[in-house]
């Protein structure tokens, strides 16, 4: 819900910049720092939704033939794989989030610190990892 508001926002504060922007000339300042900042967010907020949901784009033409415990395993194979990657991107997220932190990285117009959220980003890829991890489990079980 979040990641889906935080989209709205940003979609509302780019149709607002772009009428003041129509109407006066001027853009509201800094709206591609936050409307970057809120697409970011509000995609990485929908990843471990989706992830749950297995809404995810599924290939299996070249498995229909399979067993559907064949498939499971199959799966659940990329599933882990796709939970390892998420891993290592939200431990790195992390890492550039504390960097971001000590150097003081701010945005060039608002001079908005960006550590904060480059640490939501990282803190929701850990959070799909986790929902991957929990679907390698019910699909080996034969659950998913």
């Amino acid at each position: 819900m979040a990641g889906g508001v935080i989209l709205l926002l940003a979609a509302g504060l780019s149709t607002a910049s772009v009428l003041r922007r129509w109407l006066t000339s001027q853009s509201i300042p800094g709206d591609f720092e936050l409307i970057s900042i809120g697409s970011g967010l509000g995609a990485f907020g929908f990843l471990a939704y989706g992830t749950l949901a297995r809404s995810n784009i599924l290939v299996d033409t070249a498995t229909t033939w399979l067993p559907r415990r064949v498939n499971r395993a199959i799966d659940g194979f990329w599933t882990l794989i796709w939970a390892v990657v998420l891993l290592v991107l939200a431990e790195r997220m992390a890492q550039g989030a504390l960097e971001t932190l000590r150097s003081g990285t701010t945005t060039m117009v608002l001079g908005l610190s960006t550590w904060w959220a480059i640490g939501i980003g990282a803190a929701c890829l850990g959070a799909t990892a986790l929902v991957a991890l929990r679907w390698v489990g019910w699909l080996w079980r034969g659950q998913g």
